[in-house]
């Protein structure tokens, strides 16, 4: 009799029950323990309801969580107005101008703290000729908040207090499903905001779940909308791709959706190319590796690689146009950037970087003389040898030229003499100095 009730009492305790218009997921059906979240988050969720404010942590945590994923971060969500969440923690600052957050410092841990906002009705909004919004930052409530997010899987909210989730769009029933669904209309929230495009593909391909069919639709024909999105953006959605571990598939399905074109010149002619597509291919598998391992991936390194092919590219067409190879090569590098900046904002201080690795390609080739040796000193030359070694993998150059590196660097003084190449007939010799004349003589 006694086991019968307590059935009774658990299978009631693990349905979901509903509170408004949300759906609340109990432990027994989510499985998410408190002990997932993140010390600064429970930290800062637990001062703010202590404040007497709702707080949540919110989005990609909680869905990677369900999903059985380490989180890369965890942000929370209240009805706190930034000013407030500033008050209940010392550590913290107010960012952001059209768009304010507060950052809740923890030692090393950062957590972002955003307050509830809604969505600005059709007849207020503010918009371009395009539909994009421009103006989207108005308070709102919990409900309002999960509204104004792109997709279902992303508008959970976890109270770690109650180990509950709040779920107005049936996104946890997606994420079992493994499917990515977009909140609303897919045709309005792609003109509201282009990205989304572009996230729906990473997220996709990152999270290995299927993009719904509705969602999935109107990409074809709305893609043209991603030219009216400003540089920067576009570089922190590309780079977010590129560097989500997962940049392999992510391209695999941008080419799939016909949504790479403009985006990078790699992505419009390269990958078209076989030779251009196997040296990208490995570049992005060597990133996803590293991202993988924990490792740290330069930014300036991935598009070094990425743009190479252009600059190659431009770089033989001047030298067969009669122009020094050092030359061409700059006249090249500064063509390609210039180009490339029209359609994402890559910042300068990449610029010296990849410059210096594509300059240093040259050199591997020297190897007599002192030239090897001075290479060894330059403050990028792991980086430009990295590089070779992506060349090589690629048969690009013969692979025989990043053995011989590979060997040098470590090598002994002896061995490394023995190593040397002769010198080239009729290469360059040493000048001569004129004997100085001594004061006073006569010319």
């Amino acid at each position: 009799m006694i086991k019968k009730l307590l059935k009774r009492v658990f299978r009631r305790s693990a349905k979901a029950k509903t509170a408004g218009n949300a759906q609340i997921i109990p432990y027994a059906l989510h499985n998410v323990p408190r002990e997932q979240i993140s010390y600064g988050a429970k930290r800062v969720t637990d001062g703010l309801q202590a404040a007497g404010f709702q707080a949540y942590v919110v989005g990609g945590a909680v869905r990677d969580l369900l999903l059985g994923k380490t989180p890369k971060d965890f942000d929370v969500a209240t009805n706190a107005t930034p000013e407030e969440v500033k008050r209940v923690f010392r550590r913290s600052r107010i960012i952001g101008r059209r768009f304010r957050l507060v950052h809740v410092m923890f030692g090393e841990e950062l957590v972002e703290v955003s307050t509830f906002r809604r969505m600005i009705e059709t007849e207020d909004a503010q918009t371009d000729e395009h539909g994009r919004l421009l103006r989207d930052n108005e308070f709102g409530d919990q409900e309002q908040d999960a509204a104004r997010r792109d997709f279902t899987a992303n508008a959970l909210f976890y109270d770690p207090a109650t180990q509950e989730i709040f779920d107005y769009h049936r996104g946890f029933a997606d994420i079992r499903a493994g499917v990515l669904r977009i909140i609303g209309d897919p045709q309005v929230r792609y003109r509201e905001d282009p990205v989304r495009m572009l996230r729906a593909v990473r997220l996709s391909a990152k999270l290995g779940i299927r993009l719904d069919a509705a969602t999935a639709a109107p990409i074809a024909t709305m893609k043209s909308l991603l030219d009216n999105v400003p540089e920067a953006r576009m570089l922190d959605e590309v780079l977010k791709m590129l560097l989500s571990g997962h940049s392999v598939e992510c391209i695999q399905e941008l080419r799939k959706m016909q949504l790479h074109h403009g985006l990078l010149p790699l992505l419009d002619v390269i990958m078209e190319q076989p030779a251009g597509e196997k040296f990208i291919t490995l570049a992005l598998k060597n990133t996803d590796e590293r991202m993988s391992q924990g490792k740290s991936v330069s930014p300036a390194f991935l598009f070094a690689a990425l743009l190479w092919n252009e600059v190659l590219a431009a770089w033989n067409l001047l030298v067969a146009q009669g122009e020094r190879p050092v030359g061409a090569m700059h006249t090249a590098m500064d063509e390609v950037l210039a180009r490339q900046k029209k359609k994402l904002a890559i910042p300068h201080r990449h610029d010296a970087i990849m410059k210096e690795i594509w300059l240093l390609q040259q050199r591997f080739e020297q190897r007599s003389g002192q030239r090897p040796y001075r290479l060894l000193e330059q403050p990028r030359f792991r980086a430009a040898f990295d590089f070779l070694l992506l060349r090589c993998a690629s048969n690009e150059v013969d692979n025989e030229l990043g053995l011989w590196w590979d060997e040098f660097q470590d090598a002994s003084d002896v061995r490394r003499q023995e190593m040397l190449q002769p010198e080239a007939a009729g290469g360059a010799k040493k000048r001569r100095r004129k004997p100085r004349k001594k004061t006073g003589q006569a010319s």
